[in-house]
């Protein structure tokens, strides 16, 4: 097993000639996926892995400085393509993950045949004329909580980022992946995250971008969407969905995994 295997718990299933690669967000790791996975493996070659920072990778591996930036994420996607000697792909990045696949396209836009951006961001900060959903002081705050006692935070902030029922399985099951994660590691990669700024990127992005957000999503308002629209470099399309919460393919399968299906087999019309 090679070191970019082991390092991302790099899983490959399905059979097919086109390949689908699925990238979860912050806090979570690639059983979020597991509802849509069923639905791809006779169709598609479908790979599962782990951004470094996970619980379920190897603490050892997450370097604070490589990762305080969304390009060592983005140099992780671009190896584990070289390691699967993968020459195209449909990339699906949820949360931060979107807009490491945007980065991961500019540098090597052959790879990727389109990107499935769920709930992205390009700024979480509110500025003179944006509207991210946050203010410095939220995050400072946030921040603060993960410090003092990130136990707390996580039974906090997991039923606030899926929305619905705090007893909910998909509460349960963020609230996991969640804590999971090392406290410092964490407080890391959601200050990376939230304080990032890349709307002058966006212009750069050649690949056609198909755009899926939530109708209700505590992280990224739905003006978000419209935002990475109008300001992508590609062709790009926008669906809002009519689920609730950030992670929505854990908390509303039945809506998110149809939708991501249509997106996944058809192109954008032009």
């Amino acid at each position: 097993m090679g070191i970019v295997e082991e390092a991302h718990n790099l899983k490959v299933v399905g059979s097919g000639e086109q390949i689908i690669v699925l990238a979860h967000g912050f806090g979570s790791d690639q059983s979020l996926w597991k509802q849509l996975v069923p639905h791809l493996v006779n169709e598609y070659r479908v790979v599962l892995f782990d951004n470094i920072g996970a619980g379920t990778t190897n603490p050892e591996y997450f370097d604070f400085e490589r990762y305080s930036t969304l390009e060592g994420y983005a140099y992780d996607v671009l190896a584990i393509l070289e390691e699967l000697q993968i020459q195209s792909c449909i990339f699906v990045g949820h949360s931060v993950s979107a807009m490491i696949g945007a980065i991961a396209s500019i540098t090597r836009p052959d790879l990727f045949s389109k990107l499935i951006l769920i709930n992205g961001s390009p700024r979480y900060l509110n500025d003179a004329d944006y509207y991210g959903g946050f203010e410095q002081e939220d995050l400072d705050q946030l921040f603060e909580a993960m410090k003092s006692n990130y136990k707390a935070w996580c039974s906090g902030f997991a039923p606030l980022a899926v929305g619905g029922d705090m007893d909910s399985v998909a509460v349960q099951e963020f609230s996991r992946t969640l804590f999971n994660m090392r406290p410092d590691i964490a407080l890391s990669v959601a200050q990376t995250i939230f304080q990032v700024d890349l709307r002058q990127i966006l212009c750069h992005v050649t690949v056609p971008c198909h755009i899926l957000q939530s109708i209700k999503d505590l992280a990224v308002p739905v003006v978000v969407s419209e935002y990475l629209h109008q300001n992508l470099g590609s062709e790009s399309i926008v669906e809002v969905m009519t689920s609730d919460g950030h992670l929505p393919q854990l908390s509303s399968p039945d809506i998110v995994v149809p939708v991501l299906l249509r997106h996944i087999r058809f192109n954008i019309a032009t």
